[in-house]
């Protein structure tokens, strides 16, 4: 299963095409950042790693990017939370160990 994420600017989400349907993380910029605000993996793509790899790949955008990120969507803080290697970026995670 190859999956590839694709940055559609006008609606403002990243997507993954897969099987005839689409997942997705909405976003919005900030000066300086990035808030992902909802994800959404189709019922029919569940538990095939998308929802994973769409959290990765936002989050490797946001860091190649040089964007904070606001996690408004629980998955993605949920992600953040299981994966350190992104709570740098994070500006809630900031706050919660007190920076």
């Amino acid at each position: 299963m190859e999956l590839k994420l694709i940055n559609n600017e006008p609606q403002k989400r990243f997507e993954v095409h897969y099987e005839n349907s689409i997942a997705f993380v909405d976003y919005k910029l900030f000066k300086g950042g990035i808030a992902y605000i909802h994800t959404e993996v189709p019922k029919a793509l569940s538990g095939k790693g998308i929802g994973s790899f769409l959290a990765k790949g936002v989050l490797d955008y946001a860091d190649e990017n040089g964007l904070k990120v606001k996690p408004y969507c629980p998955f993605i803080k949920a992600y953040i939370d299981r994966h350190v290697e992104y709570q740098k970026n994070s500006i809630f995670h900031q706050k919660d160990a007190g920076v």
